[in-house]
Protein backbone atom coordinates (compact mmCIF):
# COMPACT_ATOMS: atom_id res chain seq x y z
CA UNK A 1 0.00 0.00 0.00
CA UNK A 2 1.39 2.99 -0.77
CA UNK A 3 0.24 6.77 0.78
CA UNK A 4 0.77 9.65 -1.03
CA UNK A 5 2.34 12.88 0.44
CA UNK A 6 -1.18 14.51 -0.21
CA UNK A 7 -2.79 11.40 1.65
CA UNK A 8 -0.31 11.41 4.25
CA UNK A 9 -1.31 15.41 5.03
CA UNK A 10 -4.83 14.43 5.00
CA UNK A 11 -4.43 11.70 7.82
CA UNK A 12 -2.54 14.14 9.77
CA UNK A 13 -4.76 16.88 9.91
CA UNK A 14 -7.72 14.35 9.89
CA UNK A 15 -6.00 13.20 13.04
CA UNK A 16 -5.34 16.39 14.35
CA UNK A 17 -8.89 17.62 14.08
CA UNK A 18 -10.22 14.30 15.55
CA UNK A 19 -7.82 14.77 18.49
CA UNK A 20 -8.91 18.39 19.35
CA UNK A 21 -12.80 17.57 19.35
CA UNK A 22 -11.93 14.60 21.32
CA UNK A 23 -10.33 16.97 23.92
CA UNK A 24 -12.74 19.52 23.94
CA UNK A 25 -15.18 16.81 24.46
CA UNK A 26 -13.62 15.97 27.89
CA UNK A 27 -12.77 19.44 28.89
CA UNK A 28 -16.43 20.31 28.65
CA UNK A 29 -17.79 17.08 30.48
CA UNK A 30 -15.35 17.71 33.58
CA UNK A 31 -16.58 17.01 36.54
CA UNK A 32 -17.71 20.77 38.83
CA UNK A 33 -14.86 21.76 41.19
CA UNK A 34 -15.83 22.81 44.65
CA UNK A 35 -15.54 26.18 45.27
CA UNK A 36 -13.17 28.13 45.93
CA UNK A 37 -13.38 29.31 49.52
CA UNK A 38 -14.59 25.69 50.50
CA UNK A 39 -11.45 24.14 48.47
CA UNK A 40 -9.00 26.83 50.04
CA UNK A 41 -10.67 25.70 53.96
CA UNK A 42 -9.61 21.93 52.65
CA UNK A 43 -6.17 22.73 51.28
CA UNK A 44 -5.28 25.16 54.91
CA UNK A 45 -6.64 22.03 57.30
CA UNK A 46 -4.25 19.78 55.13
CA UNK A 47 -1.38 21.87 55.68
CA UNK A 48 -2.17 22.21 59.10
CA UNK A 49 -2.28 18.57 59.57
CA UNK A 50 0.63 18.07 57.53
CA UNK A 51 2.22 20.91 59.39
CA UNK A 52 1.49 19.12 63.07
CA UNK A 53 2.91 15.61 61.37
CA UNK A 54 6.12 17.27 60.43
CA UNK A 55 6.75 18.21 63.53
CA UNK A 56 6.09 15.77 65.37
CA UNK A 57 8.54 13.76 63.30
CA UNK A 58 11.34 16.41 64.13
CA UNK A 59 11.13 18.07 60.64
CA UNK A 60 11.12 22.03 61.54
CA UNK A 61 11.87 23.56 57.86
CA UNK A 62 8.88 21.61 56.48
CA UNK A 63 6.66 22.30 59.19
CA UNK A 64 7.44 25.71 59.60
CA UNK A 65 6.50 26.20 55.57
CA UNK A 66 3.55 24.49 55.48
CA UNK A 67 2.49 26.39 58.66
CA UNK A 68 3.10 29.59 56.34
CA UNK A 69 1.16 28.03 53.44
CA UNK A 70 -1.97 26.88 55.58
CA UNK A 71 -1.47 30.37 57.24
CA UNK A 72 -1.88 32.12 54.28
CA UNK A 73 -5.33 30.33 53.09
CA UNK A 74 -6.72 31.42 55.93
CA UNK A 75 -5.61 35.03 55.55
CA UNK A 76 -6.90 34.69 51.91
CA UNK A 77 -10.56 33.12 53.56
CA UNK A 78 -10.55 36.01 56.18
CA UNK A 79 -10.60 38.45 52.79
CA UNK A 80 -12.75 36.53 50.73
CA UNK A 81 -15.40 35.62 54.12
CA UNK A 82 -15.44 38.51 55.62
CA UNK A 83 -19.36 38.86 55.44
CA UNK A 84 -19.84 35.10 56.75
CA UNK A 85 -17.82 35.63 59.28
CA UNK A 86 -19.70 38.84 60.46
CA UNK A 87 -23.09 36.57 60.60
CA UNK A 88 -21.87 33.58 61.83
CA UNK A 89 -21.74 32.75 65.71
CA UNK A 90 -19.67 30.04 67.25
CA UNK A 91 -21.27 27.44 69.57
CA UNK A 92 -20.14 27.25 73.19
CA UNK A 93 -18.41 24.41 72.52
CA UNK A 94 -16.13 26.27 69.91
CA UNK A 95 -15.59 29.02 71.88
CA UNK A 96 -14.32 26.97 74.52
CA UNK A 97 -12.10 25.36 72.22
CA UNK A 98 -10.69 28.91 70.75
CA UNK A 99 -10.25 29.79 74.48
CA UNK A 100 -7.69 26.53 75.07
CA UNK A 101 -6.25 26.75 71.90
CA UNK A 102 -4.94 30.47 72.30
CA UNK A 103 -4.21 29.84 76.10
CA UNK A 104 -1.95 26.63 74.68
CA UNK A 105 -0.29 29.15 71.55
CA UNK A 106 0.30 31.82 74.70
CA UNK A 107 1.69 29.15 76.61
CA UNK A 108 4.29 28.05 73.92
CA UNK A 109 5.48 31.19 72.70
CA UNK A 110 6.20 32.54 76.59
CA UNK A 111 8.41 29.20 76.69
CA UNK A 112 10.14 30.21 73.37
CA UNK A 113 10.67 33.59 74.57
CA UNK A 114 12.13 32.56 77.91
CA UNK A 115 14.38 30.17 76.14
CA UNK A 116 15.25 32.41 73.23
CA UNK A 117 17.21 34.61 76.10
CA UNK A 118 18.66 31.58 77.63
CA UNK A 119 20.16 30.13 74.30
CA UNK A 120 21.34 33.58 72.98
CA UNK A 121 23.44 33.57 76.73
CA UNK A 122 24.72 30.26 76.11
CA UNK A 123 25.93 31.72 72.93
CA UNK A 124 27.55 34.37 74.11
CA UNK A 125 28.91 32.35 76.64
CA UNK A 126 30.42 29.85 74.09
CA UNK A 127 32.32 32.82 72.52
CA UNK A 128 33.47 34.00 75.57
CA UNK A 129 34.99 30.08 76.47
CA UNK A 130 36.24 29.60 73.24
CA UNK A 131 38.36 33.11 73.93
CA UNK A 132 39.41 32.24 76.65
CA UNK A 133 41.06 28.71 76.22
CA UNK A 134 39.27 25.69 76.35
CA UNK A 135 37.51 24.65 72.88
CA UNK A 136 35.49 21.56 74.44
CA UNK A 137 34.12 23.91 76.94
CA UNK A 138 33.10 26.50 74.37
CA UNK A 139 32.18 23.60 72.13
CA UNK A 140 29.66 22.39 74.69
CA UNK A 141 28.15 25.42 75.34
CA UNK A 142 27.42 25.90 71.33
CA UNK A 143 25.65 22.76 71.34
CA UNK A 144 23.77 23.44 74.19
CA UNK A 145 22.74 26.85 72.80
CA UNK A 146 21.95 25.14 69.27
CA UNK A 147 20.07 22.96 70.84
CA UNK A 148 18.04 25.12 72.79
CA UNK A 149 17.40 27.37 69.58
CA UNK A 150 15.95 24.50 67.86
CA UNK A 151 13.22 23.84 70.76
CA UNK A 152 12.51 27.69 70.59
CA UNK A 153 11.92 26.82 66.81
CA UNK A 154 10.21 23.84 67.66
CA UNK A 155 7.64 25.74 70.67
CA UNK A 156 6.91 28.96 67.57
CA UNK A 157 6.00 26.28 65.59
CA UNK A 158 3.59 24.86 68.05
CA UNK A 159 2.21 28.09 69.14
CA UNK A 160 1.65 29.43 65.44
CA UNK A 161 -0.02 25.72 64.89
CA UNK A 162 -2.41 26.43 67.96
CA UNK A 163 -3.39 29.81 66.45
CA UNK A 164 -4.00 28.15 63.21
CA UNK A 165 -6.15 25.68 64.76
CA UNK A 166 -8.20 28.72 65.98
CA UNK A 167 -8.69 29.81 62.58
CA UNK A 168 -9.39 25.96 61.42
CA UNK A 169 -12.61 26.26 64.20
CA UNK A 170 -13.65 29.62 62.90
CA UNK A 171 -14.09 28.76 58.95
CA UNK A 172 -15.19 24.92 59.90
CA UNK A 173 -18.87 26.29 58.23
CA UNK A 174 -16.69 25.76 54.95
CA UNK A 175 -16.05 22.18 55.39
CA UNK A 176 -17.75 19.62 54.34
Amino acid sequence: MHVSRRNYGVCLLSLFLALALVGAGWAQTATPTTPAPANSYRQAVEHLEQADQELTAGNLSSALSLVKQSNALFTSLQKESAAKLAERELSSQESQQLAINQKLATEAQGKADELLKTAAAKKKEAAELRAKGPAEAGDAAERESRDQYLQVQNLSIKSAIYALRNQQIIFRFLGP
